[in-house]
């Protein structure tokens, strides 16, 4: 076990399961995730307990992707460099947090991206940026779709419901390795997540059955 995993095992306990119970977190489709290879987890981000909630719920360690201004937080930075998150430059080209991110992928690990690039205020997706699209073109790895809903109402006081949809893979292999391309994938991303958020949506106002499965 690297050091890594043994972060992702022991965070999965201290800080994965806290998370499920105070969101009653309910998580579908994890079976659409691929269990090994590289690949991109793209999801949407309403709210910081997305992270753990997300983490606890993906059956696959992530390295995320977050904000260089997380990463340069002293104590909390390095504390989450452990489970090998990427600090990336918002607003401008960062080649070598597009370094890491292609090289978590090509050496068949979880690259979790918040595609907005940013928490969203208006409690629905927003959106998408290339990123996500880019590696897995460049990478020849799938996108999994995924969207967080109900984070957007929860707060300390108000634990609302929350819940976790894992989309179908796609794969972008007969796309051009270009910015058409990554254009292409990043609006089908992102259509994609919206989707799913609708599809929690209506889950949510029909009680949330357990055995439901993502479109």
């Amino acid at each position: 076990m690297t050091s890594r995993d043994f972060f992702w095992a022991t965070g999965r306990v201290y800080m994965g399961l806290p998370a499920r119970l105070l969101t009653r977190g309910r998580a579908y489709g994890r079976e659409h995730v691929p269990r090994e290879g590289g690949m991109v987890l793209a999801m949407n981000h309403l709210h910081w307990i997305d992270v753990p909630l997300l983490g606890s719920f993906s059956p696959r360690n992530l390295d995320y992707v977050a904000k260089v201004e997380a990463i340069n937080v002293r104590g909390f930075g390095e504390f989450i460099t452990w489970f090998g998150t990427i600090a990336v430059r918002r607003g401008e080209s960062d080649r070598e947090a597009v370094r890491q991110m292609r090289g978590a992928a090509r050496e068949g690990r979880a690259l979790g991206v918040f595609v907005e690039g940013t928490r969203q205020r208006s409690g629905h997706p927003g959106k998408a940026q290339p990123g996500a699209a880019m590696v897995a073109i460049q990478e020849e790895v799938p996108v999994v779709p995924t969207a967080i809903y109900g984070t957007q109402s929860w707060r300390i006081g108000n634990f609302a419901p929350c819940s976790v949809a894992f989309g179908r893979p796609l794969d972008f292999d007969g796309l051009p390795k270009n910015g058409r391309g990554y254009r292409e994938a990043t609006a089908e991303i992102e259509r994609r997540i919206h989707e799913l958020f609708d599809w929690l949506a209506d889950l949510h106002a029909r009680g949330r059955p357990k055995d439901a499965t993502p479109p």
